[in-house]
């Protein structure tokens, strides 16, 4: 492989990782088209797709997005050792967030909405 080549294959892995990641958390909260498009803030449905099978450059706010939502994840995996239960503690109702699960909160479609989820996790995990 070329030192060009390498280095296109490089930057496309390090495109992919977030949203590989993030598919793998999808798949694991078991989220719809919808949901997932809504938290990676709204892009086009032709965007998500083409992120999703060929890579591509990410905004910033997505990235953002994506990484919040993988320091949720990661916190469930650390609170709730069983990954089904983990998994499902997501769409849970939650007294916290006035009945609401997390889930609810986050598809209110900021990053803050997201980011106050985190923030409730971190809290109990004691960071």
């Amino acid at each position: 492989m070329g030192h060009a080549q390498a280095a296109v294959e490089e930057t496309r892995q390090g495109v992919d990782i977030p949203m590989t990641a993030f598919q793998k958390l999808a798949d694991a909260w078991d989220l719809s088209t919808e949901h997932q498009l809504k938290l990676l803030g709204s892009p086009a449905r032709s965007t998500y797709f083409k992120w999703k099978k060929d890579g591509g450059s990410l905004p910033h706010d997505t990235e953002e997005r994506v990484s919040h939502l993988l320091a949720i994840y990661k916190a469930l995996q650390i609170l709730v050792p069983d990954a089904p239960q983990s998994d499902a503690w997501i769409k849970k109702p939650n007294a916290y967030f006035r009945g609401l699960s997390a889930l609810d909160v986050m598809l209110n479609g900021q990053v803050v909405d997201i980011l106050t989820v985190r923030q409730y996790l971190d809290v109990q995990r004691g960071g």
